[in-house]
């Protein structure tokens, strides 16, 4: 058996605030891993600045590594677990940033980052979009990192699947009124690649924009390890802030593979037609 613990936060940010927003994960951090152990925890995309800043992302973009990244990384070091999660970040250019995840490990370095590929309305102002999907390896196993709208195209998982992902770990900012369509893709992708899913979505209200969570993580067959779908804050009636848990066995993902050949009965010589622009 190859079990991880995964923890999977659905968190409002303050719009622009990235001290206070960094301050705020540090302490679910330490909330999360001083009840139990775990391996991962997984927080939502842009969850460092919120989502609708416009020309505002160019000034608060970061190096990976860069401060954020270096504040995360002492969390992930002194509780001894892996982090993931989503921020506006920018290279040696400084007018070209990307909407991008990273994975830190628990020795507090940096395993992997990924900029966001499927870029959505407004997005497509404000960020460079990515090109291509790594696959990182863990102590645990094989995870690929998508981000939000990533996950309505079945061509990015499938790529990471067929690399050899057996987690794929989506921070997302998905909102309403858009929640049959999150579930849906959530499950789906889960199903078409006998891979678990593990899938971070924010609450709270930006400017236009409201999120609606329904944090989940899912096995490969679909089924529901944990969700916080339906949750809601009593005082307000709007979806709550929190995080749900799941202990999962990834050697299920080779069983799964072997069992229902998904990925071995592909016929690629047929599917000339998704190399096509439009």
């Amino acid at each position: 058996m190859r079990e991880v613990t995964i923890a999977a936060v659905q968190m409002k940010p303050k719009l622009g605030e990235v001290e206070e927003n960094l301050a705020k994960m540090s302490d679910l951090v330490a909330k999360i891993a001083g009840q139990q152990k775990v391996d991962l925890i997984i927080f939502p995309e842009l969850i460092t600045t919120g989502y609708e800043l416009g020309v505002r992302f160019t000034d608060l973009a970061q190096r990976v590594p860069g401060p954020a990244v270096n504040v995360m990384a002492q969390r992930a070091q002194e509780f001894g677990v892996h982090i993931a999660f989503g921020l506006p970040s920018k290279e040696k250019v400084e007018s070209i940033i990307f909407n991008s995840v990273v994975l830190i490990g628990p020795d507090g370095e940096l395993i992997g980052d990924y900029h966001k590929v499927h870029l959505k309305g407004e997005e497509r102002m404000a960020f460079r979009a990515g090109y291509k999907y790594p696959l990182l390896e863990t102590q645990f196993g094989n995870v690929g990192l998508l981000s939000g709208y990533d996950l309505a195209f079945p061509e990015a998982a499938r790529s990471l699947g067929l690399d050899g992902a057996e987690l794929l770990i989506v921070c997302a900012n998905w909102e309403k009124p858009h929640r049959d369509e999150w579930r849906t893709y959530v499950l789906a992708r889960a199903y078409e690649n006998a891979v678990f899913v593990a899938a971070a979505n924010r609450v709270g209200d930006d400017v236009t924009y409201s999120f609606f969570g329904d944090t989940t993580i899912v096995g490969p067959r679909g089924q529901v390890y944990a969700t916080l779908a339906g949750e809601v804050d009593p005082k307000t009636n709007e979806p709550a802030e929190g995080y749900c848990v799941a202990r999962v066995d990834l050697n299920e993902v080779r069983q799964r593979r072997e069992e229902f050949q998904t990925l071995q009965n592909r016929e690629p010589d047929t599917y000339k037609a998704l190399v096509r622009k439009y």
